[in-house]
């Protein structure tokens, strides 16, 4: 991609006026991004005007802004400028578990609860890791600037982030995109409760099955509106009563039970959404369902008990050709292929308010925004879904969400219309600072034989994986350079970017994806080696077990 900071007199791309380093050096962080279209969402679109950027805020919008005279000029003709575009849902800016690193028993000290990995430990709970809603997310933070590329690319600026498992996964927090700082990065903290019926990627201890989840969900649900009830009788009239012992779990969920803060329930099939929504009835919660896979099936309950969704547009896909004498796929898998893409339509022509969210597939997002358009919604809709709507389902609507004077100037800068097919996105500003995104590496001839030459995993690779009893087809897409390894898994777990690749000079190889499923997302890990022209290896994911595949290249 073309970076946005460039010398004048480039033949494409966005044009800036050089100057002395020296000068640059000293210049205040404004910008002015001129001749561009412009998508306010919140107004309509100027066909050609001008957007300042000043302090990390949107300082001035319009067709005849004038350019101020310290402000950095940026020629925008051929560009359209949207707000920052918004990942309703995930996991970004925490760290992943270790490779093949052990769960740590019940109780024990967890990870940093990223993408499957173990859940982390409040340490003065009284509950077991995993049913600790007092967590915050912005506790454990660690965000790694590569990991962020894949998202920008997409054209992500900012993203709800949450713990990726547990049963209770405590409190979510509002992100931007950019940098390492924690400080700098947190937009909101405290934003949701979450809410699991697995333990998801961290495996093994209490509670270890569906029932034994529902069961520890309500107790811990109704030990808290007693502990709500005894706190507040004390808080009344303490004298002559004995004072009751604080419980920071249950002091955690006192502002979900008096309906102050929301509970993100992470529901994919229709009976699990229904499960949700009883229990937010049972316990009057302000819920929201996250994932929504089937969502659309329950429509008319959803907007008649006024429950957002935080939909996944990650959408299966059939990704390479079947065999000649291949079976036939499935009703079924063929029915959710066709349908999933019409999900958002239903939603909205029910009422229902959803905002989107990738489901880790960022390669793939806006390609999935684009088949939601053609299978019903129209492009405002879909833009909606992806700035205002979370903005405000996330209560930062004042700073957020779209192009206004006074808002944080994130901004999603693409190539022509985001809706157009082939359009990409060129430019990110983030907190008013411009965000280059790094072209994708081509993928040269693939390779073959003993060992791993430079380049030798590069190319398609087909398997059947073996997981929670059935077997699945999936296509890797790799990309070797030199020891790292990036690329995609595609297939019958949706779209996910390859995470952690690595492989050495005898050709031993690992890298990790996020797997969608009907509980969830869960973190797997692939370790294996390349012979005879072959990848052979195990499939690991916390709490499954492990299973061997091969996986043969695509010619």
């Amino acid at each position: 991609m073309v970076p946005l900071l460039r010398l004048a007199g480039a033949a494409t791309g966005l044009a800036l006026v050089a100057m002395p380093l020296a000068a640059q050096r000293s210049a205040p962080a404004t910008y002015a991004i001129t001749n561009a279209r412009l998508v306010p969402v919140s107004t309509p679109v100027i066909e050609r005007g001008t957007v300042v950027v000043r302090g990390g805020l949107i300082v001035a919008i319009g067709a005849s802004v004038a350019v101020p005279a310290d402000a950095r000029v940026i020629d925008g003709s051929g560009l359209t400028v949207y707000p920052g575009l918004i990942d309703a849902f995930g996991t970004l800016g925490l760290p992943s578990a270790a490779p093949g690193a052990a769960a740590p028993a019940a109780g024990g000290r967890g990870g940093g609860g990223g993408g499957g990995a173990p859940a982390p430990r409040a340490p003065n709970s009284t509950q077991a890791v995993g049913l600790q809603p007092e967590v915050l997310v912005v506790n454990e933070l660690a965000p790694d600037a590569a990991t962020l590329a894949a998202p920008n690319a997409a054209g992500f600026t900012t993203a709800l982030t949450a713990i990726g498992s547990g049963v209770f996964r405590g409190q979510s927090a509002v992100i931007n995109l950019a940098g390492t700082d924690v400080s700098r990065m947190v937009v909101q903290g405290g934003v949701a409760h979450h809410l699991a019926f697995s333990r998801g990627g961290g495996g093994g201890g209490f509670p270890g099955s569906l029932f034994g989840v529902f069961a520890a969900i309500r107790q811990q649900l109704l030990d808290a509106q007693r502990y709500g009830a005894m706190t507040a009788a004390y808080a009344r009239n303490p004298k002559g009563m004995e004072r009751p012992a604080y419980d920071p779990s249950l002091a955690a969920l006192q502002p979900v039970l008096a309906r102050q803060q929301p509970i993100v329930m992470l529901a994919n099939s229709q009976r699990e959404i229904e499960r949700a929504l009883d229990l937010a009835k049972e316990f009057n919660l302000r819920a929201v369902i996250a994932g929504g896979s089937e969502a659309w099936k329950v429509a008319g309950r959803l907007k008649a008990e006024n429950v957002p969704v935080l939909l996944s547009i990650n959408f299966p896909r059939r990704t390479a050709a079947p065999a000649p004498d291949a079976e036939p796929e499935a009703i079924r898998v063929l029915r959710e292929r066709v349908e999933a893409p019409k999900g958002p339509s239903v939603l909205q022509a029910a009422g229902v308010t959803y905002a989107f969210h990738s489901g880790g597939a960022f390669g793939d997002f806006l390609a999935n925004v684009r088949r939601a358009v053609t299978a019903g919604l129209t492009q405002e809709q879909a833009l909606r879904a992806m700035t205002t709507t979370p903005a405000q389902l996330f209560g930062v609507a004042d700073r957020l969400g779209a192009l206004e004077a006074g808002r944080i100037a994130n901004l999603t800068i693409t190539k022509g219309d985001l809706f157009a097919a082939g359009t990409t996105v060129s430019q990110l500003f983030i907190d008013g600072e411009p965000v280059t995104i790094a072209a994708a590496p081509a993928v040269p001839a693939a390779g073959g034989g003993r060992g791993a030459r430079p380049g030798a995993l590069d190319g398609q690779w087909t398997a059947r994986l073996a997981f929670d009893g059935a077997e699945h087809d999936v296509t890797f897409t790799l990309r070797q350079d030199g020891a790292a390894v990036a690329g995609v898994l595609e297939g019958a777990f949706g779209s996910a970017e390859l995470l952690g690749g690595t492989v050495d000079e005898g050709g031993a190889f690992r890298f990790a994806a996020l797997l969608m499923h009907h509980d969830g997302m869960e973190r797997a890990l692939f370790t294996g080696s390349m012979r005879d022209g072959l990848l052979r290896g195990e499939l690991f994911v916390p709490g499954h077990g492990t299973s061997r595949f091969t996986a043969s290249q695509e010619r």
